[in-house]
């Protein structure tokens, strides 16, 4: 299926939160994890997704419309490792926590995890967070082409026993492919949109 991805809107503050009917899968994780590489790889273009040597660049929540799917991706300021004030991260919170306990369209948040680090602090409390609001987990595992493939699914193994899930979590790499299209289905299969899903979704392999 030939997909757009267009950034549609740019919000900082709360009050221009607004409300969108299109269902809505939200990315979230640390700000070096690679939200905007896995952004450029979905949409076949390297600029769309503003990437900064500089990690914490993502200050806003960015809406990205996918069509013809007809349902939008939405990139959260990164944390972790933003350089930026007390206050300016404490806002960020309160915008992300406005966007996700006022949304009936947000229908699951895709968690990008690094593939080459354990379960991090951070990681497990914005896991935490969310099942606590009822809102379902996409775990994705990022730069899945850099470890060893023993390691690789020990930590998906790790990650799905807390999470406690039936899938193992999705391995993803923005510099060669894999697992794109396996996100593709997953994304849709969330959203409720009517795309073909591949024989593979549900084992958790690594064949794309």
């Amino acid at each position: 299926m030939n997909r757009t991805i267009e950034l549609v809107k740019t919000i900082y503050e709360i009050k221009q939160l607004e409300e969108f009917h299109e269902p809505q899968i939200a990315l979230a994780g640390r700000s070096n994890v690679g939200k905007s590489s896995l952004v450029n790889r979905l949409a076949g273009r390297k600029s769309l997704a503003k990437i900064s040597s500089k990690p914490g660049k993502t200050r806003s929540l960015n809406y990205y419309r996918v069509q013809p799917d007809g349902f939008f991706l939405v990139d959260l300021p990164g944390y972790g490792y933003a350089k930026c004030s007390k206050t300016e991260r404490e806002k960020w919170g309160r915008l992300i926590e406005a966007y996700m306990t006022a949304n009936p369209a947000l229908k699951a948040v895709v968690v990008l995890l690094d593939s080459r680090l354990t379960p991090q602090k951070l990681d497990l409390e914005l896991t935490s967070y969310l099942r606590g609001l009822g809102i379902p987990v996409i775990p994705v595992l990022t730069k899945a082409d850099k470890p060893k493939q023993r390691e690789r699914a020990a930590l998906q193994t790790q990650w799905r026993d807390i999470l406690q899930q039936l899938r193992l979590p999705l391995l993803f790499s923005s510099k060669t492919g894999m697992g794109e299209e396996k996100l593709w289905s997953i994304l849709a299969e969330y959203a409720d949109v009517a795309v073909p899903k591949p024989d593979s979704l549900e084992s958790g392999d690594e064949t794309n």
